[in-house]
């Protein structure tokens, strides 16, 4: 077990896209590169795992935790639940965390066999076309609804709710609930699968395998206060040949709005989906609502590729796994 080391560098680092809970602890223009042995190997979600042992720079030995990406996206970079076993001999870049326990994000990983491993999270090619929008579709990373949201302006409610609020003790992520709409439209890191039925449309996303109902049998909102779902209820109709969805009844949720910002009651959803004039593009326009902490709409547009040639992953999130990853 050896090449224990710090390398600074500047912004040209390549690293893996941002597919778990929150990378904003570690050093993305610091590198430590080592060998070492692996200790516990762990193919779950919300993130997958990798404890591997060295020697530190005065010959003792340490356990570094390290950080990937989630099974879905790990997988549609090579892996697999058997590319790693305990007592395996691996070379590693990481980037450290800010705090300086030995806990890192990886860069890369290479095996005694000289292959090397990465998350791997590009932008598709366009290459087909779709004849509606049923069907698997991948965000752009041009597009991105959070980045947007995270603009507009908030209530003083919002505002001190988000002043107070502590990702690590307080996120739902920790016990593996998925940000409710529209966070996860069209994310670049995740797939969105599109079914269209006689009597409803349901929407997914392998994010915490979140799916939606959309209701296309002419039925109205509830009339009653009851919100027992995060993902709202939805209803939607035909415009031609747009989709539009209309989703109220949200539950509270503290990020429900972005990155500590919560959602209440009045929150109102309102999407629309269209097929780009070649079919390979999903063109999303989404209008949101939540006087109690948003001061003013928001009005955002993403768009999705086609790819049938992916295939939606579970997600299978474990509670255990995610407190232990990082949130206690």
């Amino acid at each position: 077990m050896r090449l224990f080391c710090m390398l600074l560098i500047g912004g040209s680092v390549g690293s893996a896209a941002l597919g778990h809970h929150s990378d904003a602890g570690y050093d993305r223009d610091t590198l430590v590169a080592f060998e070492g042995i692996v200790a516990r190997y762990t193919f779950g979600n919300p993130h997958v795992a990798i404890v591997v042992e060295t020697k530190d720079e005065n010959g003792a030995t340490v356990e570094w935790d390290i950080e990937t990406g989630s099974t879905p996206i790990m997988i549609r970079s090579g892996w697999s639940a058997d590319l790693l076993s305990v007592g395996d001999t691996v070379t590693v870049r990481v980037h450290p965390e800010r705090s300086g326990r030995l806990r890192a994000i990886l860069n890369t990983l290479q095996t005694a066999d000289g292959n090397l491993w990465s998350q791997v999270e590009e932008d598709p090619e366009e290459t087909e076309a779709a004849a509606s929008l049923d069907g698997v579709w991948r965000g752009l990373s041009t597009f991105s609804l959070r980045r947007g949201l995270g603009q507009v302006p908030l209530t003083p409610a919002a505002a001190a709710a988000q002043a107070q609020f502590d990702y690590f003790t307080q996120t739902p992520v920790r016990d593996c609930i998925a940000p409710p709409p529209p966070s996860l439209l069209a994310t670049a890191t995740y797939l969105n699968g599109i079914e269209i039925l006689e009597d409803r449309v349901i929407l997914r996303n392998e994010y915490f395998d979140q799916t939606r109902i959309v209701y296309m049998d002419g039925r109205e909102h509830p009339q009653g206060d009851e919100r027992t779902s995060y993902e709202g209820h939805s209803i939607g109709s035909w415009e031609g040949d747009v989709l539009v969805v209309d989703t109220t009844h949200f539950r509270d949720h503290p990020e429900g709005n972005g990155r500590g910002v919560p959602s209440g009651a009045r929150k109102h959803l309102i999407e629309r989906y269209s097929l780009s004039e070649d079919g390979r593009r999903a063109l999303i326009d989404v209008f949101l609502e939540d006087p109690e902490f948003l001061a003013e709409p928001f009005n955002g547009h993403t768009e999705m590729v086609y790819t049938p040639e992916l295939q939606l992953y579970r997600y299978d999130c474990d509670p255990v796994l995610s407190k232990q990853g990082g949130f206690e």
